[in-house]
């Protein structure tokens, strides 16, 4: 059977090694293509300032050159301490942010080749790693970020670093190439067994998430391996499984597409383990290594379809499984501003604006999560929704975290919209190599538009789930939202509707191309009518499920078909679409 490019250079590189250390002690400016692919599995991208991309072509330059990096934070748990070195690594080696993900990790951006290996170093240091942040395994496991003491919130997150643990790739190619061989105990460059994953590892990128009824914070449906969790207020009973969600689809690509994660089974959580081990079996031995593009979970359901799927998965595994139960929901979001615990203590929730942790001219973000860290020395956890969550608080420090978030300028929640709240955007522009619009550096200006929207038709409080992505790949999982704008070329979007806040149906295209400046008007549209037309006490995604029909679902088709036309009708005629 042919393999992919990929594949052949996973076959070749000794578990990941290829030669990144070769790479990383010479001169060149950047890292091959081979190395590019295997960086990922140690957790970084090679990316370059597309901003700087045109003039610097001219120029006769090259590219100008950068990584982005991404730590694993368990269920998006961090201590103060590591809060505080990745702040430091942000200032002294990246540029100056730090980009919480909607996976509850953290992302650095602007990393030079020749701080690559001090950033992942530091990042170990902490007690974090990076290794499996991106690649072809299991990436950051999310659980539900509300520190609620309750038995289903305590389990969730001892799960995901159970996890975690268990599904961390076991080659030695990373503590040799970024730690200098600490804690090895044989020689540089013995290969050792990959029990999970095999010589190839995955077929491609397998996710993994929680959630705790009625709050569906990690967007369970969008999850490779979805794991429910049923809990009286005692004890965890075990959790509903559901397989092969995924959002990511390709421009150009017409046999990629968006798709919700069903229900498979229900297990104790004891069995928890043993049935993501034999999902994650089923899918290294059946997903597709030909073609990246359908090398996903969820088109190895498609294709064969959920039955046959159980059959697969429950042939890998001795313990038993009964019916997937119910579950329900009622929002994506989190629980921003000031809450107890169950346990005498209180946390805080705070709104970031994209998840981008700065100091701007208003807010400085930076400088109020740092003083936090250091004064109150709390926890804190990343939420899906790229917030922060510091936890553990005594009662009688809450004004001082008070007084702090105000003396940075960070807006309390309770001055924002319900949509403002859950809103999100992927990076996009100026790193992101697929990035075909403009969408963190423009969300925040959108989403003032929009509020002034809502203020005016008296929506508010109206949980409206709305979402910006720079191309169809859909980072910031645009396409179960109520709203959402996905990047074609620049300054234009495709705009979906029809989703849902509790992040349970996939929205339809309504509109194929809409300009940034028209978003404002178009959004205004759909909510006078759902003014109009509203029942009592009825949301926005429950009238449009009695109303309406969702149009057509998320597909490459509705991306590049005309880009294609144009292109055969030669230059000049028309838009070219991003910069590649």
């Amino acid at each position: 059977m042919a393999k992919s490019k990929v594949e052949e250079i996973k076959e070749q590189s000794r578990q990941l090694r290829g030669t990144i250390a070769e790479t990383l002690a010479g001169e060149a400016t950047h890292f091959s293509e081979e190395d590019y692919q295997l960086l990922k599995f140690h957790g970084s991208y090679q990316q370059d300032d597309r901003d700087l991309r045109a003039d610097r072509k001219r120029q006769g330059l090259d590219k100008a050159w950068m990584m982005m990096v991404r730590c694993k934070s368990p269920g998006g748990d961090m201590t103060a301490e590591q809060w505080l070195a990745h702040d430091r690594i942000a200032d002294e080696l990246a540029n100056g942010t730090l980009r919480l993900t909607s996976r509850q990790g953290v992302q650095f951006h602007g990393v030079l080749k020749g701080n690559l290996k001090e950033v992942i170093a530091r990042i170990n240091r902490s007690g974090l790693t990076t290794l499996g942040a991106c690649g072809d395994v299991v990436r950051n496991t999310m659980a539900p970020a509300t520190p609620l003491k309750t038995p289903a919130h305590i389990a969730c997150q001892l799960l995901a670093r159970e996890i975690s643990r268990e599904f961390l790739p076991k080659t030695t190619a990373y503590p040799e190439i970024w730690l200098d061989g600490e804690k090895l105990n044989f020689e540089p460059g013995r290969e050792v067994e990959e029990p999970v994953y095999g010589k190839h590892y995955l077929p491609r990128k397998f996710k993994i998430g929680m959630a705790v009824p009625p709050r569906n914070d990690c967007d369970i449906y969008t999850q490779d391996v979805g794991l429910v969790c049923h809990a009286t207020a005692d004890a965890v009973e075990g959790f509903t499984v559901l397989v092969g969600g995924g959002f990511g689809m390709s421009h150009g690509q017409a046999l990629t597409y968006p798709v919700l994660a069903r229900p498979l089974f229900f297990v104790k959580p004891e069995h928890v383990i043993e049935a993501v081990l034999a999902i994650i079996a089923a899918q290294r031995d059946h997903g597709n290594r030909e073609d990246r593009k359908q090398a996903r979970l969820k088109y190895v359901i498609e294709k064969h379809g959920i039955d046959w799927f159980r059959k697969e998965v429950l042939a890998r595994m001795k313990a038993p499984t009964a019916p997937a139960r119910e579950v329900r929901f009622d929002t994506v979001g989190d629980m921003l501003g000031w809450h107890e615990q169950g346990d005498g203590r209180l946390f805080c929730g705070v709104h970031v604006e994209h998840g981008r942790v700065k100091d701007g001219e208003v807010a400085r973000y930076r400088s109020a999560f740092r003083a936090i860290a250091q004064k109150i020395g709390c926890p804190l956890r990343i939420t899906p929704n790229s917030r922060i969550l510091f936890y553990d608080i005594d009662p009688s420090r809450r004004a001082e975290v008070d007084a702090i978030l105000a003396g940075h300028g960070v807006p309390l929640p309770s001055g924002m919209t319900e949509a403002r709240k859950t809103s999100h955007a992927c990076v996009s522009l100026p790193t992101c190599g697929l990035g075909l619009a403009e969408s963190e550096r423009v969300f925040g200006s959108v989403m003032d538009k929009i509020d002034a929207v809502l203020r005016d038709l008296k929506l508010d409080g109206e949980p409206l789930l709305i979402r910006m992505t720079g191309c169809p790949n859909g980072c910031s999982r645009p396409y179960n939202a109520d709203l959402s704008f996905v990047g074609r070329a620049p300054g234009k979007y495709a705009f979906y509707a029809g989703g849902s806040h509790r992040g349970d149906r996939l929205a339809g295209l309504e509109k194929k191309v809409v300009t940034e400046e028209e978003i404002p008007s178009v959004v205004r549209g759909y909510l006078e009518e759902f003014v109009r037309g509203r029942k009592a006490g009825e949301s926005f995604t429950d009238f449009w499920g009695r109303t309406r029909g969702s149009g057509a679902a998320p597909h490459p088709s509705q991306f590049h078909e005309e880009f294609a036309e144009r292109a055969a009708k030669g230059p000049g005629k028309g838009c070219s679409g991003a910069e590649g």
